[in-house]
C-alpha cells in the first residue's frame, strides 16, 4: 500500500522492523523511524531487608502470653508461671524488642508486625543490607530497581533531548514513602519484598549521588489510514514504550514536535503519504468493485429507489451501511423514518461513514432508535476514507454506487450516477465480512476503552455491535476475561433480541459458559434483578425452539445457581420452569 522502508528515512537497522510493522498492519504506514539515545539517572540505593525464621519455645510463650494475657503480664510474672529464671525472660524479651515484635514498654505488648509473624509461626531476623540501583526514567515516567548497574548505549547516537525537551528532573529517592519504594521494587520485578513469605524491605537509603547513563530507543512516524492519525511510537526494541508514546502524542498535540529536524520528515511529505493512502484506498475499493461488477444488476435511474426500499424494508437482521458522509442531507427524515421501521421490527443497524465528521444532529437521532427490548439498535462510527456507498441487507443484497440512494422524492433523483446491485451468494459473503470486519475492529477498540475507563455505555455498544455482527461468543469471551459480569443481563438481552425475533436457535452460541459464570455471583448483585429476568426470558426462548436442548442446559449445578439466586422459585421443577411453550420452531441450519 505504502512507499518501501527504503525509500523513507528510516535507520538501516529498522527497516525490517518497519517492514514487519506494516506486514502485520496493512493499514500503518511508518513514515520515518530512527535510532536515540537520551539520558537516565541512576542511582546506588541500599535495601534493609527482613525475612522471619521459626521461633523457639520461648519466644512463642512470651509472644503467646502478650496476646492471649489481660492484662499481659511483665517479664517477672511471665518466669514466675513459666517456672524459670526471669533472666532468661529478660533476654529473650530484649531480643524480641530489637526486633520490633515486642515494643520496648513493660508490661509485655506485641507489635502490630509481631502479631504478623507469630500469626506465620515465626520472628524476624535482624535486617541485612543489600545495595541495588534505583533507574529514574524522565521519558517513560517510571522509577526502576535493577539488581545490577546498567549499561551505557553507544555515545555516538544522537541525544533525543536536543530535538524534544525531555525533564532532567528525577525522583528524590529519600524523600518517597516506605511503602512507593517497596511497591516500585515489586514492579521491578525483584524479589527483596514479597510481604506473603514475611520477606519485607524496611529502609532504603541513598549511598552515593545519581549517576548520568544512556539508554537507546527507536521511534517510530506511523500513520494509520484507518484512523488518518498520525503518531508517534517509542519503542525498546520491539516493545512500545506506552507512557512515553503518549508524551509524544501529547507534544505532537500541542505542535512541538520538530519533524523535519527530529526525522527528516517534513509537512509535505506527511501530506503526500496521506493522499497516496487515500488514492490507494480507492483505488482498492474501484478495483474490488469492478470485479463485482462482472456479475452486478446495474439498475437505472428510475429502478434505483423502488429497488433499494424494496429490498430495506425486507430486513430481518441485519443492514451494514458504508457512507462517505453522515449528513442531514444522506439521512433525510424519510430515511430515517424508514429506519426506525427496521428497529421497531428488531433489525440491527450499523452505520459507518467515511469522510465526514459525525453529524450530532443525525447522530443523536440515530442513537436514540431502540430493539422492542430496549437495546440501542443502530449503532454509529467511522471506518475511514471511501468514496463509495454501499448497503448490504441480511448477508444476502449487496448496493453500491455513488449517488445519495437514501433520497427519496422527486427532487432527490439521481443525477446518471451509476448502482449496481449484487446478490450472487459469495460476492455477497465476501462484501459483507469485509465490512463487518471493520465493524469488529471498531467494536473491539470501544471495548478496549471502555474497559480502561470502566465505561459501560461504551461497553454496551461493543456488545451490540458484537450482537449485530452475530458475534455473541466474542462477547461473552471479552465479559468472562475482564470479569465484568455487570453486562451479563445485556448480553442475555441480545441473545434473547435474536432468539425472540428471528425464531432461531444458533448452536454456536456457548450457553453453558454463560450458565458457569452464575456461580460467581451471590445474589446480592447490584444486577441481579435484570441477570434474573434475563435468564427467564433466555432460557423459555430456546425452550420454545428446542426443548430438549433448553432441558440439558438445566443440569444439577446450573438448577442449584437458579434456585439460590432466585431466577428459580424452590416450587418450580425444570419441566414447569421452561413454560409456557410455543409451537416448535425451525433452527438455524449448520
Amino acid at each position: 500500500m505504502f512507499l518501501a522502508a527504503a525509500a523513507k528515512p528510516i535507520d538501516d537497522k529498522l527497516i525490517n522492523l518497519a517492514e514487519e510493522i506494516t506486514a502485520q498492519n496493512p493499514n500503518l504506514s511508518v513514515l520515518a523511524a530512527r535510532e536515540f539515545r537520551y539520558a537516565l539517572h541512576q542511582t546506588p540505593v541500599e535495601l534493609s531487608i527482613k525475612e522471619p525464621r521459626e521461633f523457639n519455645v520461648l519466644e512463642e510463650f512470651i509472644i503467646r502470653a502478650g496476646i492471649e494475657f489481660s492484662p499481659p503480664p511483665t517479664e517477672d510474672e511471665l518466669a514466675s508461671i513459666l517456672g524459670l529464671d526471669s533472666i532468661f525472660v529478660r533476654s529473650t524479651t530484649a531480643n524480641l524488642q530489637a526486633l520490633q515484635t515486642l515494643s520496648a514498654t513493660s508490661p509485655i505488648t506485641v507489635t502490630d508486625e509481631g502479631r504478623d509473624f507469630y500469626a506465620q509461626g515465626s520472628v524476624p531476623q535482624l535486617p541485612y543490607p543489600i545495595q541495588i540501583y534505583a533507574v529514574s526514567d524522565a521519558l517513560d515516567g517510571k522509577l526502576i530497581f535493577h539488581a545490577d548497574p546498567c549499561n551505557d548505549a553507544p555515545l555516538n547516537l544522537p541525544d533525543l533531548a536536543e530535538f524534544i525537551k525531555i525533564a532532567r528532573k528525577i525522583n528524590d529517592i529519600s524523600a518517597l514513602s516506605i511503602e512507593k519504594l517497596q511497591k516500585c521494587i515489586q514492579l521491578s520485578g525483584l524479589d527483596f519484598h514479597v510481604p506473603e513469605i514475611g520477606k519485607i524491605v524496611t529502609s532504603c537509603k541513598v549511598i552515593a549521588p545519581a549517576q548520568i547513563i544512556w539508554k537507546n530507543i527507536y521511534l517510530f512516524v506511523i500513520y494509520d489510514a484507518v484512523e488518518e492519525k498520525l503518531s508517534i511510537q517509542i519503542r525498546n526494541g520491539k516493545q512500545i514504550l506506552e507512557s512515553a508514546s503518549q508524551r509524544m502524542e501529547v507534544l505532537q498535540d500541542k505542535g512541538k514536535i520538530p519533524w523535519q529536524a527530529l526525522c527528516k520528515l517534513s509537512h509535505e511529505a506527511i501530506k503526500l503519504e496521506r493522499e497516496a493512502t487515500l488514492n490507494y484506498k480507492n483505488d482498492e475499493i474501484e478495483s474490488r468493485l469492478q470485479k463485482l461488477g462482472q456479475d452486478a444488476l446495474k439498475l437505472g435511474d428510475a429502478e434505483v429507489i423502488p429497488a433499494f426500499q424494496k429490498v430495506l424494508k425486507s430486513a430481518k437482521r441485519q443492514i451494514i451501511i458504508y457512507s462517505p458522509y453522515l449528513s442531514t442531507v444522506v439521512f433525510n427524515k424519510e430515511f430515517l423514518t424508514l429506519l426506525q421501521k427496521l428497529a421497531n421490527g428488531g433489525v440491527w443497524i450499523l452505520i459507518g461513514y467515511g469522510i465526514s465528521p459525525e453529524n450530532v444532529a443525525v447522530e443523536k437521532k440515530l442513537h436514540a432508535m431502540k430493539t422492542p427490548d430496549g437495546l440501542p439498535s443502530v449503532q454509529v462510527f467511522k471506518l475511514g476514507n471511501s468514496h463509495v456507498k454501499e448497503v448490504i441487507v441480511d448477508k444476502k443484497n449487496h448496493f453500491y454506487g455513488f449517488f445519495d440512494w437514501v433520497k427519496c422524492g422527486g427532487e432527490y433523483l439521481p443525477n446518471g450516477e451509476s448502482v449496481y446491485q449484487v446478490t450472487v451468494p459469495q460476492q455477497v459473503a465476501e462484501s459483507s465480512q469485509l465490512l463487518a470486519d471493520g465493524c469488529q475492529n471498531h467494536a473491539q477498540k470501544q471495548w478496549k476503552l471502555a474497559l480502561e475507563k470502566r465505561d459501560f455505555p461504551l461497553a454496551v455498544e461493543a456488545l451490540c455491535i458484537w450482537g449485530a455482527l452475530g458475534m455473541q461468543n466474542v462477547a461473552l469471551q471479552e465479559i468472562e476475561a475482564s470479569n465484568w459480569l455487570e453486562l451479563l443481563p445485556v448480553w442475555l438481552n441480545i441473545v434473547f433480541h435474536d432468539l425472540n425475533l428471528q425464531k432461531i436457535l444458533d448452536d454456536a452460541i456457548n450457553f453453558t459458559t454463560a450458565l458457569s459464570l452464575l456461580n460467581q455471583l451471590s445474589g446480592e448483585e447490584v444486577f441481579i434483578d435484570e441477570l434474573q429476568q434475563g435468564w427467564q426470558k433466555v432460557i423459555k426462548a430456546i425452550a420454545s425452539v428446542q426443548r430438549e436442548f433448553a432441558l440439558s442446559l438445566l443440569n444439577e449445578q446450573v438448577w442449584a445457581d437458579f434456585l439460590r439466586l432466585n431466577i428459580a422459585q424452590e416450587h418450580d421443577s425444570r419441566d414447569k420452569f421452561i413454560l409456557p411453550q410455543s409451537k416448535p420452531l425451525r433452527k438455524r441450519k449448520s
